[in-house]
């Protein structure tokens, strides 16, 4: 995994501040290759609880954490009640690594 303990620690301080202390992190996409350099960072944020507007509480997670890691570009994707899943989330759930 190519993410530092401090990286992953500013990744899941953002989300739990926008989504929820209950929310969890999994971590997925090319960071997972650790013989792979560069590339953005994908995360599926799981919440228990249903969010009103999604687009915005993905945007306020991404951007708090593209802040704090100095402008590194991040996918979020979420998972809440309510909200329609796709390929992608199975994806992320299956190859992902929780933070």
């Amino acid at each position: 995994m190519r993410l530092t303990p401090d990286q992953t620690q500013s990744i899941c301080h953002a989300v739990h501040q926008y989504a929820g202390i209950d929310a969890r992190v999994t971590l997925f996409g090319s960071r997972l290759d650790d013989a792979r350099v560069g590339g953005d960072i994908d995360i599926l944020v799981q919440t228990p609880h249903a969010t009103i507007n999604p687009a915005l509480l993905a945007a306020q997670i991404a951007g708090q954490i593209s802040q704090s890691l100095r402008g590194r570009k991040v996918d979020v994707l979420l998972c809440a009640p309510g909200l329609q899943q796709h390929a992608i989330h199975r994806v992320a759930l299956q190859q992902g690594i929780a933070l």
